[in-house]
């Protein structure tokens, strides 16, 4: 839909107007959404545990122009009243809500389904698949409010489509987040808010970077990528964009696969054992899809 309003940079954004809460906002995928998203014309709060992360992206805002259009709340995606006061902060400062997009994640528990502690299973189903939850069910009910339809993209990982990619208690989650953007997009449809879901897969962020050695981390992704290339923040993010705007107004209920052609090609990017450390406990070090 054209409009003669533009960005900061000069050009049309393909999200004037609009705006957006982004969980795990303050780094990796999180951090490159918001400022793409600002630059296409979109006012944005950062919902994030991670308070010294957040105040180098509103400042990386703020050097591109954009410090009056972006907010930061410290949440815990897993707690409903912070999902809630999200929400609530957009409403209140930019007085609608357009797109919720549920990025915030860690790796969670590491271990084997046989040793894998229940607080630890339960943790990490919280914080990769109840927030998911939560992030529809009161930005879809703004949305239905608002009465002009929305957009909600979550985020989920090629470990949700494919055995073998990640940690079980990981991979269970993000594919029941594949299926929870299923049927929250046919619930939804009657007013207009579409539900899709990207799958990340082979891209190099933070949450990656703390896994191992970063040389020897690109050197192990780049060995099992057809793509000669590892992806980065930058291919999610223009991917949201997308979903975020009225060009994908016809697309619900879908998944994004954007992995190099990872699945494509057949092996698990996360081997359990092959890049792990010993630590098996839970660790949310760093929240945020990068």
């Amino acid at each position: 839909m054209a409009n003669n309003m533009e960005t900061a940079t000069g050009t049309r954004g393909r999200l004037q107007d609009k705006v957006a809460v982004i969980t795990g906002g303050a780094s990796g995928i999180g951090r490159a959404s918001a400022l793409f998203f600002l630059d296409q014309g979109a006012q944005v709060v950062i919902a994030d545990l991670n308070t010294a992360t957040a105040e180098e992206t509103l400042a990386l805002a703020a050097q591109k122009g954009h410090a009056e259009s972006i907010r930061f709340l410290r949440t815990d995606v897993s707690r409903e009243e912070d999902i809630e006061a999200a929400v609530a902060l957009a409403l209140d400062d930019f007085g609608r809500l357009d797109c919720f997009f549920s990025n915030a994640g860690a790796g969670g528990t590491m271990a084997p389904v046989t040793e894998t502690p229940v607080e630890d299973w339960d943790r990490t189903v919280a914080l990769l698949l109840r927030s998911v939850f939560l992030g529809i069910k009161h930005a879809g009910n703004a949305m239905k409010h608002q009465g002009c339809g929305g957009s909600i993209i979550n985020t989920s990982s090629t470990a949700g489509l494919n055995a073998g990619s990640g940690p079980a208690a990981y991979s269970a989650a993000k594919a029941g987040v594949v299926n929870l953007t299923q049927s929250a997009a046919v619930e939804l449809a009657p007013a207009r808010i579409r539900v899709n879901n990207i799958a990340p897969g082979g891209v190099f962020t933070p949450l990656i970077r703390g896994a191992k050695n970063e040389q020897e981390m690109l050197a192990f992704m780049k060995g099992r990528l057809p793509w000669p290339s590892v992806g980065l923040p930058e291919d999610i993010a223009h991917a949201a964009v997308f979903l975020a705007s009225d060009e994908s107004r016809f697309c619900t209920g879908t998944t994004l696969l954007i992995d190099g052609g990872l699945l494509a090609w057949g092996p698990g990017l996360f081997p359990f054992g092959g890049i792990y450390s010993e630590d098996r406990s839970f660790s949310a070090g760093n929240i945020g899809q990068g």
